[in-house]
């Protein structure tokens, strides 16, 4: 008798552990509370966007979460890191770059203390590459357009390799055309990288284009955390999109966004 075939079974992928978790936070300025009773866990590698309207809370959780604030109540867990790698980096709407450094070091000084001169050096001239500004090493910031800036400031945030990437509305300065060529960039730079990216925005179409998950913020608590299960790249415009864009508006703006 033939012996019986012996069949392998499929198993999913373990779930990536987490980058970080927000258990119960909350945070007041006075009288004001600004954020309450968040709960909120990130899975290593994954890209969030934060949104809501001006005043939820949304750059208040990216200032706990980068250790710029501290929480009045609850606790933030955050993932240990590998030595020489640092733990959370934040990249702001304005670049922020020293106008007496050059491109290049404006970029090392994102490893300072994590490694020396010339190996600061090198990394930078690698990601001034990966960011589009090959052969820019030696200019000046006040040569640069608003766009190339951010490429710099995106290249500091990431020399240190960072585990999470937190972006406080880094793109919304930029003219149209060239917010959407950075939103392509972030999101193939984040694809190589694998780092957790966390995205505060006002713009709901970019947060759909780039996130794998969208929390929306209302009133300091979420009030929507959707996920985002479309294949990448992403185009702007596609109906897909749509879809979800208007699910996060519906929520905002209610039957206004119907």
């Amino acid at each position: 008798m033939a012996k019986p075939q012996l069949r392998s079974v499929e198993t999913a992928p373990a779930p990536a552990p987490p980058a970080f978790s927000f258990q119960g936070v909350s945070r007041r300025f006075g009288a004001k509370s600004v954020l309450s009773n968040i709960e909120l866990t990130v899975p290593q590698g994954e890209f969030v966007a934060i949104i809501g309207k001006s005043g939820c809370g949304k750059s208040t959780l990216l200032r706990l979460l980068a250790g710029l604030d501290q929480p009045d109540g609850g606790q933030i867990s955050r993932a240990q890191t590998q030595p020489g790698q640092s733990s959370i980096r934040i990249m702001f709407q304005e670049p922020r770059l020293l106008p007496w450094a050059r491109v290049v070091d404006n970029v090392a000084v994102g490893l300072t203390g994590l490694a020396g001169r010339a190996e600061a050096k090198a990394r930078a001239h690698d990601l001034l590459a990966q960011v589009g500004l090959a052969g820019r090493d030696g200019d000046w910031p006040s040569v640069l357009s608003g766009g190339q800036r951010q490429r710099v400031a995106l290249a500091r945030a990431l020399i240190g390799q960072p585990s999470v990437l937190a972006l406080d509305e880094p793109l919304g300065a930029l003219d149209a055309l060239t917010r959407i060529e950075m939103q392509h960039l972030l999101g193939r730079i984040w694809q190589t990288q694998g780092f957790t990216a966390v995205l505060v925005t006002h713009d709901v179409a970019e947060a759909v284009i780039l996130a794998d998950r969208v929390i929306v913020l209302d009133a300091g608590k979420v009030a929507l955390d959707l996920a985002i299960p479309l294949a990448r790249p992403r185009r702007h415009g596609h109906p897909d999109l749509a879809l979800y864009e208007q699910k996060i508006l519906a929520q905002l703006f209610g039957d206004e966004a119907i």
